[in-house]
């Protein structure tokens, strides 16, 4: 006998998918007001409403894209506004997307799949608040960690007032985790290109930080008991450990001999900075290089790694990893004739390759009308526009330099990139997997040719 899945109550349903982009609204529309204030811009009067609109969405939405300088526009109030709008979008968009998962989760309890949670080791809502602590005190932890290392070195090592250096070490350091790229220095890090005193305590802050909260937690409960990890949590971990040296290599190989970026490098921080830039890629926004120096095949290198993007429910941007790799599983399986998909022995419902079908499908939708319009609006180039939006899409933050000189119109479109690459998303994949719902009919089956 055919059992129908029972919905979930309307105001269920609606309100979580509503309540991560409204949260995001309204913190974007307090930062704005208080980015105009006259007290936090270094210059004389207050700041342009599109230009604390588009720092408020850069900030909030942990991206790091900036139509001013962050070090010589903004007084120490104004970078401080910042601080806090993207240590709140980090925190935000960790546990708002965890709090989304579990409601995901629910619906398959409620559904009597209980099987599949205990097979996938999914959170369950007993799991709430050790999540949500977890989310902080690791927050917390590296961040005060890497603020720490980098106000000793700053001082010690490059003579900065210790004021100035704990302000400019717990900057970065709360920058890193969140991956958001915003920089107290003109020059982002390129002043710090081959000093792996800095670079790497930051590239391992935001390594952790675009993990996700469902690896970290999955990595407490190893620590507790040993126990094998989930699926996610491998296809998290292998995939951004591969990516990460594709990356390097890939930056190594097409910028070794550029005179404008690693070419005047030593061989240790040629690595040191292709490694760094692999890295903040997906999705940190911070450079060790000049973005606007780099050859048309690393900027390539760097769509591609922007897109894809970090871990689900973390700090960085982009499609996700465990997104890419299921679509790269599904291929695969057809290319192999077998009809299921299955990733470490275990199967993967058909519902959740056609969601990350549809994230990957409307992610290229958004990326292409925007730069259709950039493309109609600007006299920038193909390379340099297709660059901006996937970094905006994606949450990066990094530019070829083009970013201030967009008119309003296009300052707009990526603004509305950043926004909804980083809350859409997580609101796309939630309401696809709670309306996902059998009937209790079945239409003829007809195959349409296919390539």
């Amino acid at each position: 006998m055919y059992c129908q899945d029972a919905p979930l109550p309307r105001d269920t349903i609606k309100h979580p998918a509503r309540l991560v982009p409204l949260a995001f609204l309204i913190t974007i529309a307090i930062g704005t007001a208080l980015l105009m204030l006259p007290m936090a811009r270094a210059g004389e009067g207050s700041a342009p409403l599109l230009t604390a609109l588009f720092t408020a969405v850069s900030a909030a939405c942990v991206t790091g894209l900036v139509t001013v300088d962050t070090a010589t526009y903004w007084t120490g109030f104004g970078q401080t506004i910042i601080l806090i709008l993207f240590q709140i979008g980090g925190i935000g968009i960790m546990s708002g997307a965890t709090l989304l998962g579990l409601l995901v989760n629910r619906r398959l309890q409620l559904s009597s799949r209980l099987v599949a949670q205990t097979e996938t080791r999914l959170l369950g809502l007993g799991d709430i608040i050790e999540v949500l602590r977890l989310v902080v005190t690791v927050t917390l932890i590296v961040e005060l960690s890497v603020a720490a290392f980098l106000t000793l070195h700053l001082h010690f090592a490059y003579h900065e007032p210790w004021t100035a250096a704990l302000w400019n070490g717990v900057f970065h350091a709360v920058s890193a985790f969140n991956n958001a790229g915003f920089s107290t220095y003109s020059d982002n890090l390129m002043g710090f290109v081959a000093d792996p005193v800095v670079i790497l305590p930051i590239t391992i802050a935001l390594i952790i930080g675009g993990l996700g909260s469902p690896v970290l937690y999955e990595f407490k409960n190893t620590l507790r008991k040993a126990r094998p990890w989930s699926v996610h949590t491998r296809i998290t971990l292998l995939g951004s450990a591969l990516l990460l040296i594709i990356g390097t290599v890939a930056i190594l190989g097409y910028e070794w001999r550029n005179p404008a970026t690693l070419g005047p490098l030593g061989t240790g921080a040629k690595i040191l900075a292709a490694l760094f830039h692999s890295a903040v890629a997906r999705t940190a926004g911070f450079n060790s290089l000049d973005i606007s120096q780099l050859h048309t095949e690393t900027l390539t290198v760097h769509y591609i790694l922007m897109f894809i993007g970090g871990g689900s429910a973390g700090t960085a941007g982009g499609i996700k990893v465990t997104t890419f790799f299921l679509l790269f599983f599904v291929v695969w399986a057809e290319i192999r004739g077998n009809t299921d998909t299955t990733v470490f022995n275990r199967r993967i419902a058909s519902e959740t390759q056609r969601q990350a079908l549809v994230v990957v499908l409307l992610g290229t939708a958004m990326v292409s009308l925007a730069s259709l319009i950039l493309l109609t609006i600007t006299p920038f180039s193909m390379e340099k526009i297709v660059f901006e939006t996937i970094s905006a899409f994606a949450t990066v933050g990094l530019s070829t330099g083009i970013t201030a000189d967009l008119p309003p119109l296009g300052q707009v479109v990526i603004i509305t990139l950043m926004f909804v690459g980083r809350v859409g998303t997580i609101t796309v994949a939630t309401a696809l997997a709670l309306r996902s719902r059998s009937k209790p009919y079945r239409y003829p089956e007809e195959r349409p040719i296919v390539g």
